[in-house]
């Protein structure tokens, strides 16, 4: 997800105050707060989805289902740095790219309402934080940056998805957490691409509603097919 300042011209509304008089920069910088809160919103995603995946919601744990293992665990941060870090990180270093200056920033009221949510319900309401861009000047700058998020989604649902079907098609159990990989992925971009909002795909819609179309079609085709593929039990089309 990208933000925007409000001082700057913007064809979207926006309600949220950035970072201001920061200097463009044409080559990928970070500062040290950027990695501190990176680094936090990182962990609560972490232990949302550990949560989500060893315990589940309240009425599973009081049923006495519960299973938080190593794998849960590697699962978990694997989730949290494809779907969640690699998303940020590709918005912040195509805004870059362009000129601008961007840096993420975490929300630490959604961070802790996310906790909850994922141990009383075992729900992900992933709203961690946003990469917070300032020096763009077009709706172009402004679909481009967003659209390179949901993209990385895209590109690490169809690989995990990949790897899934070579793991099942040699008897590998892997295939299992692969197709969860692919499926939180496959979600996260999607999702993100809903034309609504603050979301990405408000601001790629406004710029190019075929570019829109296309990657909003690849990443809900992909959420489809790994959730049918969960349900099956076995990567869809090859049982």
């Amino acid at each position: 997800m990208t933000q925007a300042p409000p001082y700057r011209p913007y064809p979207y509304q926006v309600r949220y105050s950035t970072t201001t008089g920061a200097p463009l920069a044409t080559r990928i910088t970070t500062s040290s707060t950027e990695l501190m809160q990176l680094g936090v919103a990182f962990l609560v995603l972490t232990v949302d989805f550990t949560l989500i995946l060893g315990y589940g919601s309240l009425l599973d744990r009081s049923l006495g289902y519960s299973a938080i293992t190593a794998s849960v665990v590697v699962v978990s941060a694997l989730a949290a740095l494809t779907a969640f870090v690699a998303h940020e990180m590709a918005h912040k270093v195509a805004a870059q790219r362009m000129g601008a200056w961007a840096e993420f920033r975490y929300a630490p009221i959604m961070l802790l309402f996310s906790l909850l949510i994922a141990f009383v319900v075992g729900f992900l309401f992933a709203a961690p934080g946003a990469t917070v861009v300032s020096g763009m000047s077009d709706r172009r700058e402004w679909g481009r940056t967003s659209l390179a998020g949901p993209v990385s989604n895209i590109g690490f649902a169809a690989i995990f998805y990949a790897a899934a079907v070579g793991m099942y098609s040699i008897g590998s159990s892997l295939f299992a957490p692969l197709l969860i990989l692919a499926y939180f992925n496959a979600w996260f971009g999607a999702f993100n691409l809903i034309p609504f909002g603050i979301l990405d795909g408000a601001k790629v819609f406004a710029w190019n509603k075929g570019a829109w179309a296309g990657a909003i079609c690849t990443a809900g085709a992909l959420a489809l097919v790994t959730i049918a593929s969960l349900s099956y039990g076995t990567p869809l089309l090859v049982r």
